[in-house]
């Protein structure tokens, strides 16, 4: 048999947690609390089918032809109209699809990183992005956070200083779920002017606020420090692997660059026939009917927490978004209390792997979204009581 010799880079490489995880959820039998997918119940099934079957007749050579590295132009056009907002102006030249949100933290990374640089990043902050810019063997600074995200005034000159970007999510972070308030936007912002610090603002989630009360994007607050990132994945449906990047156009450039030997453009049918999708207004009407869809599941999922967690467990009501983080009273691994889960067919995500440097044990993420109410009720009881078992072991 060969010995195949990998890179150091191939050898650093690690399985994502949740992934690991959701092999086992999909058993039937397993409530999953797991997996941050979108509801199907929110995918436009016919709209789609509409919207392809009119590409393939009307442009079936162009769909299906290679295409510009930077996106399909009429997608790039309506995405820079829809985020021209907040005293913003943006061009089609400000814009780059990618093929996933995830593909767009690659190629960051790719630009950005050498081994050994400097990378603020909230704690806890995505998984995914950690798992991607780990790939470039970078220096990571933990910015803190409470329970309303990041600190900004952690962020002093020192912490800053050669640093290549801060890495943030201020809407409906994943994994807390928490939104960063306008007062520490605008202090982040301030930051950003005042060190010349670039920021990263990956906003997957921001459409889903159940109230439907947006707030500025750091991108707005300082468009010449911040790199935005979108995504359709939320909004209309993951499998399209559509997402995109907001920035100056010097770095949009260096971007393309990358992505050309990457996989020289996102696949043409798909933006085709999301553009063909959205571009009379769908998404007005349409995502208000995910975050009606997606606060029930919360309020259910609030509700069942406020009735089986045990005292001292603390969490943060969400106010948009796909998850709600919670903290166990202290002693409590969660690590271990997943394979006792596990056993009770209840699958959730331990908070650790969010972390970067040496994690609280006792922390975990539930995802909300694709769980029926009543299932719901009975997998927080579930884990309500083993809590509670975890608890008394310690007391005995």
């Amino acid at each position: 048999m060969h010995d195949w010799q990998y890179s150091e880079r191939a050898r650093h490489l690690t399985s994502s947690a949740i992934r690991e995880i959701l092999k086992v959820t999909e058993r039937p039998d397993v409530i999953s609390f797991a997996g941050g997918l979108p509801s199907p119940a929110t995918f436009p099934i016919e709209r789609m089918r509409t919207a392809a079957e009119r590409v393939l007749t009307e442009s079936p050579q162009a769909a299906l032809q290679y295409s510009a590295t930077e996106g399909f132009a009429p997608l790039r056009e309506w995405i820079a109209k829809r985020y021209s907002r907040d005293g913003l102006t943006l061009a089609p030249e400000n814009v780059l699809i990618t093929t996933g949100s995830q593909q767009g933290l690659d190629l960051i990374g790719k630009i950005f990183i050498d081994e050994g640089s400097r990378v603020l990043v909230e704690a806890p902050s995505y998984l995914g992005a950690l798992q991607s810019f780990s790939l470039f063997a970078p220096t990571y600074v933990p910015v803190p956070t409470d329970e309303h995200g990041l600190l900004p005034e952690a962020l002093t000159p020192e912490q800053t200083k050669g640093a290549r970007f801060l890495y943030a999510m201020p809407n409906f972070q994943n994994p807390t779920g928490r939104r960063l308030p306008m007062a520490r936007r605008e202090a982040l912002a301030a930051v950003a002017k005042r060190d010349g610090l670039a920021i990263i603002e990956d906003d997957p989630y921001g459409e889903l606020d159940y109230e439907g009360q947006r707030l500025p994007s750091l991108m707005s607050l300082a468009p010449e420090h911040v790199l935005y990132m979108g995504s359709f994945s939320k909004v209309l449906a993951p499998g399209l692997r559509l997402g995109f990047i907001i920035g100056p156009q010097a770095v949009i450039a260096k971007l393309v660059q990358a992505k050309q030997a990457a996989d020289l453009h996102t696949p043409s049918l798909t933006q085709r026939i999301a553009y063909e999708v959205v571009k009379d207004g769908f998404l007005d009407t349409h995502i208000p009917s995910i975050r009606t869809l997606y606060a029930a599941q919360a309020n259910a999922m609030l509700a069942s927490l406020a009735k089986h967690m045990p005292t001292g467990t603390t969490w943060t009501p969400p106010a948009g978004g796909m998850f709600i983080w919670l903290t166990l009273p202290a002693g409590i691994d969660t690590m271990l209390l997943l394979e006792k889960a596990i056993a009770q067919n209840v699958a959730f995500v331990p908070g650790a792997p969010f972390y970067v440097g040496t994690p609280p044990a006792n922390t975990l993420r539930l995802s909300f979204v694709t769980v029926p109410p009543e299932k719901i009720e009975v997998g927080v009881a579930r884990l309500g009581a083993l809590v509670a078992e975890a608890l008394a072991r310690r007391a005995a």
